[in-house]
């Protein structure tokens, strides 16, 4: 489908306000455990207090209600976010979009910043892809009921600074790691790693952005490739919405 027939929901300037309020948030959070006398150690001051991606959230839910689901059920509320698991019992998300009883949708809004940039790609790494493997699993195994195949979306702020653009260097003793890997910055393994989730079919599509602190007053975001950038990530979103609103009648 056309991008231009899809409503893309004036996605730029609704990112820009996403970041502000995620650079904003992390910050009052950070304050309060100031002012409460408990600060979490490292950058868990910025995260313990609230969903800062609450605006791509809201962002994923304009695309939706502008392209033809605006009666569908949008969830965002912590008790009504769960799945069926295959390999366990039920995953949480971050936004599920159910129509007629049928799952539409399922999406993951993520964040990292500075300053353990490599072990926490791996940490999210392994998370991204064991999840999309234990939700099409039980999509297969008839979790979501016998519907269409769904959307699954998974979408990445990382910090924009000095640390995650530096070239990371790896060892591995026995076999040798793959060439595009070698010296890459975590922004760039991110990149890498979306392209891959995408094209092992694991995820409909995956998206990296980056954006630096000072984001906070000015809104600054930037994208990686084409193939993992944040328009890519909506016009998917927004086609797959538009498809099922045209088999809904």
């Amino acid at each position: 489908m056309a991008t231009d027939m899809l409503d893309l929901a004036d996605y730029e300037h609704k990112a820009r306000e996403s970041v502000m309020a995620f650079w904003g948030n992390r910050e009052q959070a950070r304050q309060k455990q100031i002012e409460a006398g408990a600060v979490d150690h490292g950058e868990r001051a910025g995260v313990t207090a609230g969903k800062n991606m609450d605006g791509f959230a809201a962002l994923a839910t304009d695309i939706i209600r502008a392209n033809g689901l605006q009666n569908a059920a949008i969830h965002r509320k912590r008790s009504l976010l769960t799945l069926p698991g295959y390999f366990r019992p039920t995953k949480l998300w971050d936004l599920l979009v159910i129509q007629d009883g049928r799952l539409i949708a399922a999406l993951e809004f993520k964040s990292q910043v500075g300053p353990s940039f490599r072990n926490n790609f791996n940490n999210r790494a392994e998370e991204a892809i064991g999840t999309a493997h234990d939700f099409w699993t039980s999509y297969r195994e008839g979790g979501f009921g016998p519907n269409p195949r769904p959307f699954l979306g998974w979408l990445m702020l990382v910090e924009d600074a000095p640390a995650s653009r530096a070239p990371i260097r790896d060892t591995s003793p026995h076999f040798p790691v793959f060439p595009e890997f070698r010296g890459a910055s975590c922004i760039r393994r991110y990149d890498i790693l979306c392209q891959r989730l995408v094209r092992e079919q694991l995820y409909t599509t995956a998206s990296v952005i980056t954006s630096p602190r000072s984001a906070a007053t000015t809104g600054d975001v930037a994208d990686i490739s084409e193939m993992t950038n944040l328009r890519t990530f909506v016009a998917s979103l927004a086609g797959h919405v538009a498809a099922e609103a045209a088999r809904s009648g």
